[in-house]
């Protein structure tokens, strides 16, 4: 009979166990140091945001959170690590629009599916571009300079950081938007066009603004605007290219994500977490020195965006033929 009863109760605990596992899981979260995969090397934009942006972060949620760049692959190597954990909040994603709005339109043999097997936890910032040209372009404005192109039509060119990045899709939705035709000259990085841009030998060059608004600053190249849907705190004093072409929009986002089915209560933990940080007024100054505006979001509100984004580039991609290579 002690054996019948111990052997029932048993069985009570454990099936107790079992359908509250997720619910204990979220409730001990976290009780170990949470590992932040940035899919790109070490001192770029999206490892120094990661960096600011967990310091805090980790102080919210009462544990560490360690940065650990996987890149390679265009950040496909790093998301996939992420897609491929285990759904316990441990090892979460600081992904990018190369991820996941751009990568998986220039090819479908990404070991992973963007939407399928990641959760969305918030979209933590933006990062916008600049429009610079040399000193010597005879256009002042963007609206001359769009006047200028389309009177001179084949005999400007841009420059970008190589095929399929962000910074070529930038200048083709410009194209596309403007009525005007440039072409293509393609470098390993965008500092390295540089020189030839202020020696007058690229006609245009759309850089992240943290990295091209110096050059302005030091009087070596003129900016005629930023690809931010309004105006920029960094640079106030420059239009956005959508007071000239309405709906013109480019940003570099930045979205934090976990593997699928991450826990709801994980979920909503780490995203008031961050959105508490990404409110702090030093994460703020941090990240505006960065050239990186806050956002913070939904999980919901990240999903939409991302794929309102994902649309936008597709399309600019089949249009204009674009690849990787």
């Amino acid at each position: 009979m002690f054996s019948r009863r111990k052997l029932i109760i048993s069985a009570v605990i454990a099936a107790g166990a079992g359908s509250g596992t997720g619910a204990a899981l979220a409730q001990a979260y976290p009780n170990k140091p949470v590992r932040l995969v940035v899919p790109f090397p070490a001192g770029g934009a999206t490892d120094i945001f990661a960096r600011v942006l967990s310091q805090k972060v980790g102080e919210k949620l009462g544990t560490a959170i360690v940065v650990e760049n996987r890149p390679g692959a265009g950040g496909a190597i790093g998301s996939d690590v992420v897609a491929k954990a285990p759904a316990d909040g441990y090892t979460l994603l600081l992904a990018t629009s190369s991820t996941h709005s751009i990568g998986p339109a220039l090819t479908s043999r990404l070991p992973y599916d963007t939407v399928r097997d990641f959760t969305p936890i918030s979209h933590v910032g933006n990062a916008p571009s600049i429009m610079l040209v040399p000193n010597s372009s005879p256009a002042k404005t963007l609206k001359e300079w769009i006047d200028y192109a389309k009177k001179n039509p084949g005999k400007l060119n841009y420059a970008s950081s190589g095929p399929g990045t962000i910074v070529q899709l930038t200048a083709e939705l410009f194209k596309s938007q403007a009525g005007v035709f440039m072409v293509h000259i393609p470098y390993k990085g965008t500092a390295l066009a540089i020189p030839d841009l202020v020696s007058g030998k690229v006609d245009v060059l759309f850089d992240s603004l943290p990295t091209g608004l110096p050059h302005v600053r030091e009087g070596r190249l003129r900016a005629l605007a930023v690809t931010s849907a309004k105006r920029t705190a960094m640079a106030p004093e420059l239009p956005a290219i959508a007071e000239v072409l309405p709906g013109y929009e480019s940003n570099t986002w930045f979205g934090l994500y976990g593997p699928k089915a991450l826990p709801a209560d994980i979920v909503a933990r780490v995203n008031a977490a961050v959105n508490q940080s990404l409110a702090d007024p030093e994460v703020k100054d941090k990240l505006a020195r960065l050239g990186i505006e806050p956002v913070g979001s939904t999980p919901a509100q990240l999903a939409q965006m991302v794929a309102a984004d994902a649309a936008k580039w597709r399309a600019i991609i089949v249009e204009r033929k674009i690849t990787g290579e």
